[in-house]
């Protein structure tokens, strides 16, 4: 899985948001709102490039005092929210 291209993620407002840029911008037509945890696995996920949930969870237990089924349980539900959205593939 990989972070579709054009869609990045921005400060707005004191907010994380990701949003379109280019021609992805005209077809998402909004931004999305993240809170503190999703936007880390948004940055872990564009650091990697291509990723697994099961990296990204690993990932997530070494930076935070999490266990390894939450944090891909965790995992998981976002990247199905953010795949229903097409903002990764």
């Amino acid at each position: 899985m990989k972070i579709k291209k054009g869609f990045v993620l921005r400060e707005v407002c004191g907010q994380n948001v990701i949003v379109g840029e280019g021609l992805d911008a005209i077809n998402f037509g909004r931004m999305l709102c993240l809170n503190g945890t999703a936007a880390w696995i948004w940055k872990k996920a564009q650091e990697a490039g291509e990723f697994t949930a099961e990296e990204l969870a690993e990932a997530m237990c070494e930076e935070y005092d999490v266990e390894q089924e939450r944090a891909l349980a965790d995992i998981k539900a976002t990247l199905a929210q953010w795949s229903e959205l097409k903002v990764v593939e």
